[in-house]
């Protein structure tokens, strides 16, 4: 096993926080059921990111695809997830990682938002 991916948000301390963010990993693993799927945070809701990059790691992943489930990019994607990110390579030198766009700003996320606000539904 080669690649893995985690889905990466803020975290909040209401418990519930996680759900969206496990519905994601459910489609995303029926969509490619080979690929890992972890779920990691910043702060204030477990797992935390590096327990994350950990878990893929001792399960043979070398290359991990974080996912920002973020709207834009602001401080925590621009600053935090580069500085765990460069800790974690550190700590493992034969992994690498990849950054991919916050999901607000893929253009078929905006068209399902722009259609919930319009209509109420995707």
């Amino acid at each position: 096993m080669s690649k893995g991916i985690i889905l990466f948000g803020h975290g909040a301390r209401n418990p519930e926080y996680i759900e969206p963010f496990r519905r994601i990993r459910a489609v995303v693993e029926r969509k490619q059921p080979d690929i890992p799927v972890e779920i990691g945070f910043l702060e204030l809701t477990q797992p935390a990111l590096e327990a994350s990059i950990e878990c893929l790691v001792a399960r043979g992943v070398r290359e991990i695809k974080v996912v920002p489930i973020f709207f834009a990019p602001g401080r925590h994607v621009l600053k935090d997830l580069p500085m765990l990110l460069g800790n974690a390579m550190d700590r493992f030198p034969g992994v690498a990682f990849e950054v991919a766009d916050c999901v607000g700003e893929v253009d078929a996320v905006i068209e399902a938002m722009a259609n919930h606000a319009a209509t109420g539904s995707p």
